[in-house]
């Protein structure tokens, strides 16, 4: 049995004003490629199929495209929910998907057996059994209650997802003891976990509540095909715990790391390997870094450059003047090149003053204001907006360490 794990799609997204609609076409032509030459019995999506929960019609007809050919190549596709679906639009076609040898679980089941899904080999024959957990929303394991404090609802909220994951683990136990083989077990899920490496594209889903998951909760399956963080990786160095990643990069911080699926193995109902399949870059990007005058010489790199499209360019100015007419300067050494800056910014470089000044102090020598004034010294603030941004920085720490001293001093009062 062959699957291919892979997620966060984000079908729709608009980077920095730019469709990424042809890159998608591009990996889906490339994703059925992989299918027929690797000879894959099916695909798994964990989450975040779209960017938004209105997604806008090229992106709906990709989707349905996909299910056709797939269906047509006899594969079947298992599309779980992630933060950025919504539940209606996933479900509006679910029924009618399902004849297409397309499985869509949107939201958890009342009847949780329904999560329980079969996988089938080219033959026809249940090559193993699927716990489909989509994302899960607070609402959807957790019961409001009243006078918990914010630790609580942290421990309620990971509670509530460990024994949703170990209900539906326990129906697939049952349900392959019912079949009676040896039959592999895969769970999904849409969430953060203790340990994984985030990308500025990531959004925080259980802001408040959750920080991550621990993998220690999820249950003994085989494979868990994990969604959300766009960077593939394993999870806590396990071999049978892993998020894909991405197909494409979502932030211009991805690109230092391969986009890849990620093709699983089941040899006599026990997982045999997990192989990355890197995916190839659709639209050249690259990040360039450093004073205006390392930044013209780093430019040239690109002067040869002769794909179909333009190179997107995130580049980051660091310099400590003000630079009123950067955006001109940039766009006059440009002019001649095929890229396009899609994101310009800028970055204060460290005086060395203050550095040698940093390096002979010691946090003991420096009061609560004076760290935080350090801190401000690595951040941006040109013009008015930026002079406000400081100035209510400042009122917010200053409110915060009233707060703290006023609460040490009832402590002190109270014993």
């Amino acid at each position: 049995m062959r699957i291919l794990h892979t997620s966060d799609w984000h079908l729709g997204q608009h980077f920095y004003n730019k469709s990424r609609a042809l890159e998608h076409f591009a990996f889906f032509d490339w994703l059925m490629g992989q299918i027929d030459e690797l000879s894959i019995d099916a695909v798994i999506v964990a989450g975040d199929i779209f960017d938004t929960g209105t997604p806008p019609s090229y992106a709906r007809e990709l989707y349905n495209a996909l299910v056709v050919a797939m269906q047509k190549q006899g594969c079947q596709l298992v599309v779980l929910a992630g933060n950025h679906d919504s539940v209606a639009t996933l479900n509006e076609s679910r029924e009618l998907l399902a004849y297409m040898n397309t499985q869509v679980v949107a939201a958890p089941a009342d009847d949780l057996s329904q999560q329980v899904l079969e996988l089938k080999d080219k033959q026809g024959q249940v090559g193993a059994l699927v716990c489909a957990v989509p994302y899960l929303r607070p609402r959807d394991v957790m019961r409001s209650s009243a006078g918990l404090d914010d630790q609580q609802k942290r421990q309620a909220l990971q509670q509530g997802i460990a024994d949703h994951y170990q209900q539906v683990f326990a129906l697939a136990q049952q349900r392959r003891a019912e079949l009676d083989r040896a039959l592999p077990i895969i769970a999904t899920g849409h969430l953060t976990t203790i340990g994984a490496s985030c990308s500025d594209s990531v959004r925080d889903i259980y802001v408040g509540t959750l920080d991550a998951f621990s993998a220690s909760q999820f249950p003994q399956a085989d494979y868990v095909a994990l969604g959300h963080i766009h960077r593939s990786q394993r999870v806590t160095e396990s071999e049978h715990i892993r998020y894909s990643g991405s197909p494409i990069p979502l932030s211009f911080d991805e690109l230092s790391s391969a986009k890849s699926v990620l093709m699983v193995e089941f040899e006599q109902g026990r997982l045999g390997s997990v192989t990355p399949v890197e995916i190839p870059r659709f639209q050249p990007m690259a990040v360039v870094k450093g004073d205006l005058g390392q930044i013209q010489e780093s430019l040239q790199q690109f002067a040869d450059h002769d794909g179909a499209a333009p190179v997107w360019l995130d580049i980051e100015v660091v310099s400590d003047d003000y630079l009123n007419d950067l955006q001109p300067r940039i766009e006059a050494m440009i002019a001649e090149l095929p890229v396009e800056v899609l994101l310009l910014r800028r970055a204060r470089s460290q005086p060395r003053g203050t550095l040698a000044q940093q390096q002979k102090e010691t946090l003991a020598e420096l009061s609560i204001d004076e760290v935080f004034a350090r801190r401000l010294q690595n951040e941006t603030f040109d013009g008015d907006q930026g002079e406000v941004r400081k100035e209510r920085l400042n009122t917010l720490f200053a409110q915060v360490v009233e707060q703290l001293q006023h609460t040490d001093t009832e402590q002190e009062a109270s014993s």
